[in-house]
């Protein structure tokens, strides 16, 4: 058989993941940032007051407007003189909190009455801020609600909020109807039951009567009693007004330390995003590096066969690598062998003249000479050639006579 706490507490884990997860026009409005926060204070809550349990609803504020909130809503357990009641109570989580307090507010049920002039409720149900130190001292993100519920929870107990209405023209010794409850068992009951049974934390299964009834019959309060409750009162104002000077210390010292953490959480993230560059960079220089090795092997490949090929050509008679194919071939490779060399001859002497290597009388005499065997190789040359083309065309280059340079 399932464990009843168990599954409460995982419904409750199952509520605020789909409460504080929904996006759009349904989404709840607390900062993403405090969301998670949220979600543990509530759950602790729950895990601590069983009779506190977390649901969305619509809150409406001072100025009339409406927000659709989380509370806590249920009991809050208080020991009066030895004995442990239940104050129906609402916590709500307005859309500042966790950095803000939340909201507390006493929803007394029809057959009970705030109780008039209390320091610290005032006559809607609502619980003064500024009168309850936990509240007054709230310190994100250190305070939360166990320790509220607590608080709370002794304040009440010292100075009960509720009292019942008071009995109208009753016999003596007799009750008032449905103002007589059971007590709470040992087990936290659900918050029906508990709003159904609520009792009093005067004794005799009732709430305290009117004060108008405590005027009628003059009652006595022992003045021990009176000054130790005051001073407990005053001892936990003085705790809670350390506790949160301790805390405000510790969030100053916090704040750096906060600081250089976020820092650092920035620099890892950068130095993550420069490692995983470096790694790709790394691994485009291994691909580039292959690549260069592959062109390598085929550039050494190919200038071993250059260098075999340039040995082999060194090796070769450079005036027997061309070979005519016939004698009137033989003599058109001869004749443009001279003309070039006629060529080169006649552009030596330019430059030498130029230059004043040679008088210009020289240069003339020598260039004519040139010239004029130039001109007859050229002749000799262009016949030859016409020759080839005829012989050619008429397949008789073999019967070709030779002529004469």
């Amino acid at each position: 058989m399932a464990d009843p706490a168990a599954l409460g507490a995982q419904y409750v884990q199952q509520f605020l993941s789909a409460a504080l997860s929904q996006r759009g026009p349904a989404a709840l409005p607390y900062a993403e940032d405090g969301k998670w926060l949220i979600r543990q204070h509530l759950m602790a809550l729950t895990g601590a007051f069983a009779s506190l349990r977390p649901r969305a609803a619509s809150f409406t504020h001072d100025d009339g407007r409406s927000s659709y909130l989380l509370q806590a809503e249920g009991t809050i357990p208080i020991v009066y003189r030895g004995t442990t009641y239940n104050l129906p109570a609402s916590v709500w989580l307005l859309e500042q909190y966790p950095r803000r307090p939340p909201s507390v507010f006493l929803t007394p049920t029809s057959d009970m009455l705030v109780k008039p002039g209390h320091r610290l409720v005032d006559p809607s149900g609502l619980v003064r801020a500024a009168a309850v130190p936990y509240l007054a001292s709230w310190v994100y993100p250190s305070s939360n609600l166990v320790d509220l519920v607590r608080s709370l929870s002794h304040l009440f107990g010292l100075d009960p909020p509720l009292y019942s209405h008071p009995a109208a023209a009753l016999p003596q010794n007799q009750s008032p109807p449905n103002t007589r409850h059971p007590f709470p068992s040992s087990s936290n009951p659900s918050p029906a039951r508990i709003y159904s049974s609520l009792p009093s934390p005067y004794g005799g299964g009732r709430f305290p009567p009117s004060p108008q009834t405590q005027i009628a019959s003059h009652p006595i309060e022992d003045p021990a009693d009176v000054f130790r409750r005051n001073a407990i009162s005053k001892i936990v104002e003085n705790v809670h007004r350390d506790a949160a000077s301790l805390r405000r210390s510790q969030e100053s010292e916090m704040e750096p330390l906060l600081s250089l953490q976020a820092e650092l959480r920035i620099r890892r993230e950068e130095l993550s995003r420069g490692v995983r560059e470096m790694v790709g960079e790394k691994e485009g220089l291994e691909q580039q590096l292959q690549l260069v090795l592959m062109n390598t092997d085929v550039l050494e490949g190919w200038v071993r066969e250059t260098e075999a090929s340039s040995r082999k050509v060194d090796a070769l008679n450079v005036d027997n690598v061309f070979e005519p194919m016939d004698a009137l071939s033989r003599q058109i490779l001869e004749l443009t062998a001279a003309d070039l060399a006629l060529e080169d001859t006649i552009y030596s002497l330019d430059k030498a003249v130029q230059e004043g290597a040679i008088t210009s009388e020289s240069y003339l005499k020598s260039v004519r000479t040139l010239c004029r065997e130039q001109f007859f190789h050229r002749a000799t040359l262009a016949k030859a050639r016409a020759v080839q083309v005829q012989a050619q065309v008429t397949k008789m280059a073999p019967r070709v006579p030779l002529y004469a340079s």
